[in-house]
């Protein structure tokens, strides 16, 4: 296992992302013809659900949601675990919120849970059996880095760092919120403080990053592709970035990557 995989891997890591849907079929048009993935059938317990890979390896997955279920359109990020009942516990003695499980996926693939911080940031935990998660990250049309969106960083530093074992390096700026989330000194996600710009409608939220060639062209894309830029491309410590929306209106940020 390379080092970049055992990363995945550690308890805390971001190890998988996930995106629940009202059409599956126009979802996977929309990422096919975006990212280039292909997609299988995966776990169907909680209905419609594909897995999308990339040159064959497996890097997301999409679900359909149910007509009656009103759910924001969103892609959650899973944070691995060794013991998705005891992180769970861990979870809601820290203030979080626990909304799904853990429960069983399909055939052994693992268990997972659906939580909630205590400022309302959606995330899931994934503790792999037959699927670790995310086969490969980085890479063009994978997910290159994970972050939590929010008010300010002091707010849930100390929730993660309880439930997680985070060690957190602030940036150092005078105008820039920002942490840096490490396990056994390897980077692995980050959290962005960025006060009343956070947006209204969605609060505090974790935001997948998606590495791309060149970003001002994938953010063309998106829109030929019935998406929408709702940050234009900007340079930035991490490269250059933009924040879009898909077809269905779920939100994630393209990085260019080399």
């Amino acid at each position: 296992m390379t080092t970049e995989a055992a990363t995945r891997r550690m308890p805390g890591a971001p190890c998988w992302v996930s995106l629940l849907a009202h059409s599956l079929s126009a979802t996977q048009e929309f990422y096919g013809a975006l990212f280039g993935w292909e997609f299988r059938p995966g776990p169907q317990h909680f209905g419609p659900y594909a897995r999308a890979f990339l040159h064959g390896r497996e890097v997301a997955g999409l679900g359909e949601l149910a007509p009656d279920r009103h759910l924001p359109v969103a892609w959650t990020t899973y944070l691995a675990s060794d013991d998705a009942d005891a992180t769970a516990e861990q979870i809601r003695s820290c203030g979080g919120t626990v909304g799904v499980g853990p429960l069983d996926a399909d055939d052994d693939a693992g268990r997972m849970a659906i939580a909630s911080d205590p400022q309302g940031a959606i995330f899931g935990i994934w503790q792999g059996r037959s699927v670790a998660g995310t086969s490969i990250t980085g890479e063009l049309g994978t997910p290159a880095w994970n972050e939590l969106v929010t008010r300010d960083t002091s707010s849930v530093l100390t929730f993660y760092e309880h439930v997680f074992g985070y060690e957190a390096e602030p940036v150092i700026s005078a105008n820039f919120d920002y942490l840096t989330l490490h396990l056994k000194e390897h980077p692995v996600a980050g959290i962005h403080g960025v006060g009343n710009a956070l947006p209204h409608d969605r609060g505090s939220h974790w935001m997948t990053h998606f590495a791309v060639s060149d970003t001002d062209a994938a953010a063309r894309r998106v829109t030929e592709l019935g998406g929408q830029v709702l940050q234009p491309a900007q340079d930035c410590a991490h490269g250059r970035l933009a924040t879009v929306c898909d077809s269905e209106g779920a939100v994630f940020t393209i990085v260019q990557r080399n």
